[in-house]
């Protein structure tokens, strides 16, 4: 199956609808809940996602890839695989509710933290029916399960806000929106549900996806830990200031790396094959280093007046945190492609090695929140991480292509 203009355009649809989703969920918050409840339901999605981030094996890529990745066997062992991953998420939000409770002791409760377990749960028994179908670049079961996950997200935010008028409506709405994928993953499934767990599929799924989950807990400790470090040092209204802001800033990185990954993955495994993987890999980076530039000058110029007016007056940044965020966001987008290519080639470990780079900059954040400085050091700090994983993702690269035919052989 080629990729058909419709095709392309959903793989575009689900991560913006999801990402707009999301900027909804943040905007009934603050609107229902305030400033400071708000901060504290984004430690609570913090939380949650360090745990998803650390055990991401990056499942869905490999069953793009994967040579066998059509078989109803290979499901089955991904399915186990989820299940696993699933039941160990849950088990480490159960552990980690009652240290965090303490850890921030104005904030949410170990009951609330330890509620979140029923998210990875939920996630854990969906069928992945609908991501193989990716492999025929045929995206409408993947939009019709993402788009509806995110519906019931936004509305269980609103009816939790509404009835709880506190932080914990943030579990209503993760809960909503693992239910509802779950229930809409079976619904569109072509094939039976079959679990199997076939130690030499875990096996491949580790070795593939290992090096993911030191380079997601690498993006943790240098991107989304940047928010428990205002919580630590300048309080939950200014968690919600910076956080509102920064996530406003990496939406198109993140619908930008959605999409990328939707797209590239087939489309690389492709062009390796016809031996083609650079010059496709260079008409994507260029598009994507257009992109950056283009964002950074609308974020840098817009953003505060579209937050105040939207959010309201009470969440607007200053003009240099959301310039310092602007660049970081902007640098990440220039480099999607990169992680895109490694992670094609089998390249797994490469952007882990980039990423370490940026966490250069997390001591000098922890020392900007010890000495009080503005938020928009945290900001600029960021992109000045940024800048250095860009540049060793540059440098892995280029040094890849020169070894492509031995990358090829994992195809075989």
């Amino acid at each position: 199956m080629t990729l058909s203009v419709a095709n392309r355009a959903l793989a575009w649809v689900v991560p913006i609808g999801a990402e707009i989703a999301a900027l909804g969920r943040s905007i009934v918050l603050a609107r229902l809940i305030g400033a400071d409840e708000l901060g504290q339901a984004m430690v609570l999605a913090l939380a949650l996602r360090l745990v998803e981030m650390v055990s991401d094996l990056g499942i869905e890529r490999l069953l793009a890839q994967a040579p066998d990745g059509d078989t109803p066997a290979f499901l089955a062992g991904l399915h186990g695989a989820i299940v696993l991953r699933g039941i160990a998420m849950a088990a480490v939000l159960a552990a980690i509710a009652w240290p965090l409770a303490v850890m921030f002791n104005d904030g949410p409760d170990a009951v609330t933290y330890a509620a979140l377990a029923l998210v990875p749960l939920l996630r854990g028994f969906a069928h992945l029916g609908y991501r193989q179908r990716e492999r025929r670049f045929d995206y409408r079961a993947f939009a019709a399960v993402e788009l509806s996950a995110s519906a019931a997200m936004l509305a269980g935010a609103a009816l939790g806000a509404l009835y709880l008028e506190d932080h914990r409506a943030i579990v209503v709405a993760v809960i909503a929106q693992g239910l509802t994928l779950l229930l809409a993953s079976r619904c569109v499934a072509q094939t039976p549900y079959k679990v199997a767990f076939d130690p030499a599929r875990l096996r491949q799924v580790w070795a593939y996806g290992a090096p993911l989950v030191a380079n997601a807990a690498l993006l943790f400790a240098t991107l989304q830990a940047d928010r428990l470090i205002v919580a630590a040092g300048f309080g939950w209204a200014a968690v919600a200031i910076y956080g509102t802001a920064m996530q406003l800033a990496y939406l198109p990185a993140q619908i930008s790396g959605r999409a990328a990954s939707a797209l590239m993955a087939p489309r690389f495994r492709i062009a390796l094959a016809e031996g083609r993987l650079e010059e496709t890999g260079r008409r994507a980076l260029v598009a994507y280093f257009g992109l950056g530039i283009a964002f950074f000058a609308g974020f840098a110029t817009l953003a505060p007046w579209a937050i105040a007016t939207v959010w309201g007056a009470d969440f607007a940044p200053d003009t240099a945190l959301t310039t310092g965020l602007a660049a970081a966001a902007a640098l990440r987008i220039a480099r999607t492609p990169l992680s895109q290519l490694a992670v094609s080639t089998w390249r797994t470990g490469d952007p882990a090695r980039a990423n370490l780079w940026r966490l250069a900059v997390l001591p000098f954040a922890l020392a900007a929140a010890a000495f009080a400085l503005p938020l928009a050091s945290l900001a600029w700090l960021a992109a000045c991480g940024e800048a250095l994983a860009a540049y060793r993702g540059w440098q892995l690269y280029t040094r890849s292509t020169e070894k492509r035919p031995a990358d090829q052989e994992v195809f075989a």
